[in-house]
């Protein structure tokens, strides 16, 4: 039976980003006027580099239009809120994770639709014309399911703050298991189209993210940032919001496409297993 897993990751993106504005104080947004060089270098490093090194890659590798342009969504999504807890595990800093994932959460409401434009107009004009972006409908899918989630975490914070720690304590049990799901279900409905693509599409992305969490490091490093910080920026660089990738790749009111998808369930399986081996290498490390 088919389950059309737009179904599945709305209310996984929903209950992620609504845990994401449980999260958020005012200090998470004052850390960027108290230390602006490392929120500066980490947004970097997420909303161009990993962008311009999506672009790169899947140009080089020669990948069709549809998967380019899956590519290039996951690439220019905001920060996972798993970063935080990959940044606890490496023994970075918390607070600069936060921040990030915060600021990119909302900064790529504008970016994603402006990122979005460029790719296609740049597959249009290689003569594809069977992918077109509705950018209004675009914008307003990121504002329900990005934008009023948060505020709402924010406002549940607010004038219950007695309650949030019980709520984000049973979200976070919820959502990653629910993610699973989403990856378990797209496997198995797509499994024939990912074996087809997985060889040379997993192999671009295992080569973009290397790249991308070196060039991450290269930034924190010229920019002479502290080991703590640096740490969290590599993290930051790589971690990605798969879910929002997949709901706007999946959406029928924007790209109506699930092979689209594929670059981000792939990269957020690889991208897990990457960071799970940085945080091995770094986790005894001073």
């Amino acid at each position: 039976m088919f389950v059309n897993t737009i179904f599945i990751v709305l209310p996984i993106l929903t209950i992620l980003m609504f845990q994401l504005g449980l999260e958020l104080q005012p200090k998470d947004f004052a850390l960027f006027l108290k230390r602006p060089k490392s929120i500066i270098v980490g947004l970097i490093g997420q909303l161009i580099l990993l962008p311009a090194m999506g672009f790169l890659w899947g140009h080089i590798f020669g990948l069709n239009e549809v998967l380019f342009i899956g590519l290039l969504l996951i690439t220019c999504s905001p920060g996972g809120s798993s970063s935080n807890v990959f940044s606890m595990l490496v023994k970075g800093d918390i607070a600069l994770s936060v921040s990030l994932t915060a600021l990119s959460s909302i900064i790529t409401l504008f970016t994603i639709p402006v990122v979005m434009s460029f790719a296609v107009q740049y597959i249009g004009s290689s003569g594809y014309k069977t992918i077109n972006l509705p950018v209004m409908p675009l914008i307003i899918q990121n504002i329900i399911l990005m934008l009023i989630p948060i505020l709402a975490g924010v406002i549940f914070r607010r004038y219950f703050p007695s309650k949030t720690a019980v709520i984000h304590k049973i979200l976070g049990k919820i959502a990653f298991p629910a993610l699973i799901v989403l990856i378990s279900i797209f496997f198995i409905q797509h499994y024939q189209t990912i074996i087809q693509y997985i060889g040379k599409l997993g192999f671009c992305i295992l080569i973009l993210l290397f790249s991308a969490l070196a060039g991450g490091w290269l930034l924190a490093w010229l920019c002479k940032l502290h080991e703590k910080e640096k740490r969290t920026i590599i993290i930051e660089v790589g971690m990605q919001n798969a879910a929002q990738a997949i709901a706007i790749a999946t959406s029928p009111f924007i790209f109506n496409n699930e092979t689209m998808a594929i670059p981000a369930i792939i990269y957020a399986l690889l991208m897990n297993i990457v960071l799970l081996v940085y945080v091995r290498f770094k986790k005894n490390t001073p």
